[in-house]
């Protein structure tokens, strides 16, 4: 993936991975958290409220039974039952009822007759006396029970009327009940905060919610105990089912009378997705800082890495081991290990081109011993013909054409030497160059006339008319091109001579060629002849010095051209196929080379 192939990309998709993970761990961790706190909160806050209900009822129910006690133990209501006569009976009860401000005040006579009744209709007080716990109460025991009324839950309390200590005679009993109703629902939601419903036999009797509201509250009945969410009217409840009197199954299930405690969960879920909403929030925030910052390390550690290979690959494109690598990174963010491989890879360069110039030395070194051999090889033969000639002219009686036959041999023989010396002297010494601009098309057609002075091939120029202005030495590229020229002149007449004396039968393509074209930056000479082509195993040592392969050649030509060519900024390429010619591109830079060459 090419996404991954960068360092800097590795770096930012690892270090932005690593954010996004932890943020959304962290985000997911603390989510939860908090919404399993919210939930047990709610859990304990709802059983309390349990268990504060319950005790509430408890009191209510112990006080409810004191208060009865108390009233069947006055002396008047006692008269009063024993005549057994209701309207005096009806009428000491009323004193009672006033004090107690209850919602059913019953008295019965020890047969269970209807005596005094208050807040119930004559229908009402007759089932309220044929409940249980009045025939138990006859009997000498108090009773408790809990009967369906259309507004509530009658919570009643029946206690037995009695006279003597040790053996009491039931005179008759004294029921005294209160309305677990929408009112006392209201008050105990005033003292816990929450909904209270109560229902009985599978219907909600009281609650404080509304009417249209309490549908889904009477299913709550017959479940168990634990609390359990629910959700009334897009609103969200934990249900609490508090039992006020058994009877309850193995699973704590029943459908006798039951308090419903509901705790608001909407408040809880608001602030639950408000804090959801925040968390994302800052983990999209700290998403997008944390990319950033991995993005800020990532280019602080490819940085000074792009600024050490991009000098690497102009030493290695050009060869300049004198670039060096200067980070410009800043103090804060110095990298000590891109600061070491830059200090590294200075330290190499300069090592290596200590090692060049320690080779270039001793390749000096070798060539000036293996020169001094070719000198005094090339130097020993003119010698030997001049001193051939100063004998000849030793002799008495020579005639004045000897005479000039021997001079002549003298001055040829002179000049020779002298070439020598000039060739060994210009690839030997350090060249120097005076760049201007030149017109390179009229640099070929000088360096043909030159190349042509000498009898031999013609050489055909193919210039390009839009060829631009080179800022270059036209006198040391003149010196070049007219030793590749008379190369390429050699190269064709031995090909000539080749096919006169019958070596070969083919016949040349063509003489010599001059050309010249433009590619952007970089302007072309290309000098190609039709001769004998150049040897495949002697392709590759044309260049170096004293490598020839014609005779009374020093192998200087093409070494010297060389270093003109790569001396102005320039390369030299050979393309040569034995039998079909050879073809030398010199390619040069439009632009003056940087520094002076030498």
């Amino acid at each position: 993936m090419k996404l991954l192939s960068s360092l800097r990309s590795r770096i930012f998709l690892a270090s932005a991975l690593l954010v996004v993970i932890s943020i959304g761990a962290a985000t997911y961790v603390v989510g939860a958290r908090v919404g399993r706190e919210l939930e047990g909160s709610l859990q304990r806050e709802i059983a309390s409220t349990g268990r504060l209900v319950e005790q509430l009822r408890t009191t209510r129910a112990q006080t409810l039974t004191m208060m009865a006690r108390l009233i069947a133990d006055a002396p008047k209501l006692k008269a009063a039952v024993d005549t057994n006569d209701p309207p005096t009976v009806q009428n000491n009860a009323t004193a009672y009822q006033e004090q107690l401000q209850s919602n059913l005040l019953l008295v019965t006579n020890k047969s269970g007759g209807v005596l005094a009744t208050f807040g119930a209709t004559p229908r009402a007080a007759a089932i309220v006396a044929s409940q249980p716990t009045v025939r138990s109460a006859l009997q000498g025991q108090e009773g408790f029970s809990l009967i369906p009324q259309s507004a509530g839950i009658l919570q009643l309390v029946t206690v037995p009327i009695s006279i003597g200590l040790a053996r009491p005679e039931i005179l008759g009993t004294l029921s005294v009940g209160f309305l677990l109703d929408d009112a006392f629902a209201g008050q105990l939601k005033e003292a816990t905060g929450s909904e209270i419903a109560f229902g009985m036999d599978g219907q909600i009797l009281a609650s404080t919610l509304p009417a249209p509201q309490r549908g889904p509250l009477a299913e709550l009945l017959r479940q168990n105990s634990r609390p359990r969410n629910v959700a009334i009217e897009q609103q969200e409840f934990v249900a609490l089912r508090q039992p006020l009197a058994p009877p309850f199954d193995a699973a704590g299930e029943g459908s006798g009378p039951a308090a419903l405690i509901l705790r608001s969960r909407t408040e809880q879920i608001r602030f639950v997705q408000a804090l959801h909403t925040e968390l994302l929030i800052t983990a999209v925030v700290a998403v997008l800082v944390g990319t950033l910052l991995s993005f800020a390390v990532a280019r602080t550690v490819t940085q000074p890495l792009a600024a050490i290979t991009g000098v690497m690959r102009e030493v290695a494109a050009t060869g300049d081991l004198t670039r060096k690598i200067m980070l410009t990174t800043s103090r804060r963010w110095d990298d000590e290990d891109a600061r070491l491989l830059a200090t590294t890879f200075n330290s190499l360069t300069d090592s290596i081109a200590r090692f060049q110039r320690e080779m270039s030395q001793k390749e000096r070194l070798s060539s000036l011993g293996r020169m001094s051999t070719v000198i005094a090889h090339e130097i020993r033969n003119p010698l030997m013909i001049i001193k051939a000639a100063l004998h000849g002219l030793r002799r008495s009686h020579l005639e004045s054409d000897a005479v000039r036959e021997i001079a002549k041999d003298i001055d040829e023989e002179v000049a020779r030497l002298n070439r020598i010396v000039n060739e060994v002297l210009d690839f030997a010494r350090p060249i120097r160059f005076a760049l201007a601009p030149a017109d390179l098309n009229v640099l070929c057609r000088e360096s043909a006339v030159a190349a042509q002075a000498a009898p031999g091939p013609c050489v055909e120029l193919s210039l390009d008319p839009a060829m631009p202005v080179v800022v270059t030495d036209a006198e040391r590229l003149r010196v070049a091109l007219v030793n590749l020229l008379v190369n390429a002149r050699q190269a064709v007449e031995g090909y000539a001579h080749a096919i006169a004396v019958g070596q070969t039968s083919e016949i040349p393509s063509a003489s010599v060629r001059l050309s010249t074209r433009h590619d952007g930056s970089l302007a072309s000479i290309v000098v190609t002849d039709g001769g004998l082509g150049i040897d495949p195993a002697d392709l590759g040592r044309i260049f170096d010095p004293y490598f020839t392969t014609k005779r009374g050649g020093t192998g200087l030509g093409l070494p010297i051209a060389k270093n003109i060519v790569e001396g102005l900024g320039g390369t030299i390429h050979v393309v040569s196929r034995p039998g079909e010619g050879t073809e030398m591109r010199i390619d040069l830079p439009v632009s003056p080379p940087e520094g002076g060459h030498a």
